[in-house]
């Protein structure tokens, strides 16, 4: 062959294995270039780029069949002691951890949520759909019963989480999801601590008892943070780690990030150590049921707190709101 043609051949070659490195690697044709390209890994790019924040649209929830049950799934996030009264055995709402009507960053948005299934929970030990996601939700941090698969409840909020979260990237770990990390505590968490941070930063809108507070109408203003009224020992906030980030970019109310780290550690572990309705999981022994779901430093169910073993004297986990709550 001669020198020039065996040239071609291999600039051939080259040019259709670049060709083929970039169609798996993206999806818009490059721009011809004088210069070769630099081909750089999606997996690779993910880790080295800063991920853009994505805000879910401020548009109008649309007048179409699809719009009602977006709808619909807002007024249960809201209000799903009205809309969903068959699931709820709290005074809790959806927007009392997800605020902002669940998109708020940083407070476990619905849109980033969404977007992190179906993923494995060792929680439950399968992989889990967003509706399973959501049914975990009724049956702990609601104190209530699961929506079956496939029931009108699951499905508006799936729509209203989707709704929320169309035009995002798919990315399970897309910023402003659950809750901003913190670093451990410098010091151990103390119950005494926490108690003083409580009554000067927390008791004014959740009570000095932690029962919340209720409006001249009769809804609820400001949620329980233990007692009957609030979430059972199987809910998420059970983990004082969960409970001490979402404080810290949280509360109080408006003031997110006001707290120092250390005095959201201390309030979340103080919170985390009254009781609560029992976890539905409940094996007839506290010890039992301690060692097989909240065998963790940062669950206090099965600690003894001042003397009192807690979770012992727990009201069993409700499928209707409680009496007087």
């Amino acid at each position: 062959m001669k020198p020039s043609l065996a040239i071609a051949a291999v600039g051939s070659i080259l040019a259709i294995s670049a060709g083929t490195i970039w169609l798996a690697g993206f999806r818009q044709p490059a721009p011809i270039q004088s210069k070769p390209a630099l081909t750089v890994s999606p997996s690779l790019a993910n880790t080295t780029a800063k991920r853009a924040a994505f805000s879910p649209s401020d548009a109008p929830i649309p007048d179409t069949d699809f719009g009602k049950v977006v709808k619909q799934g807002q007024q249960i996030f809201e209000n799903p002691a009205i809309y969903a009264k068959a699931y709820v055995g709290n005074q809790l709402r959806c927007a009392s951890c997800h605020l902002d009507q669940g998109r708020k960053a940083g407070a476990a948005p619905m849109w980033g949520a969404y977007l992190a299934y179906p993923a494995y929970r060792a929680k439950n030990g399968h992989v889990n759909t967003f509706a399973e996601r959501l049914q975990g939700c009724f049956r702990y941090s609601m104190n209530g019963k699961a929506p079956p698969l496939g029931d009108p409840v699951l499905v508006a909020l799936e729509t209203y989480s989707y709704w929320m979260a169309h035009g995002a990237p798919l990315d399970s770990k897309i910023e402003g999801r659950g809750f901003p990390k913190m670093q451990k505590a410098k010091l151990k968490p103390d119950y005494a601590r926490g108690s003083n941070v409580y009554t000067a930063n927390c008791a004014l809108c959740h009570g000095a008892n932690g029962a919340g507070q209720r409006g001249a109408d009769g809804s609820v203003a400001f949620p329980a943070l233990w007692g009957d009224a609030s979430y059972n020992w199987g809910a998420g906030m059970d983990s004082v780690k969960n409970a001490a980030e979402f404080i810290k970019a949280n509360m109080p109310l408006g003031k997110g990030g006001t707290l120092s780290d250390q005095d959201a550690w201390d309030v979340a572990l103080y919170i985390d150590s009254q009781d609560r309705p029992q976890d539905p999981r409940y094996t007839g022994s506290v010890a039992q049921t301690r060692a097989k779901y909240h065998d963790s430093a940062q669950s206090m169910y099965g600690q003894s707190v001042n003397g009192h073993v807690l979770g012992s004297q727990s009201t069993p986990s409700g499928g209707s709101l409680h009496q007087g709550s």
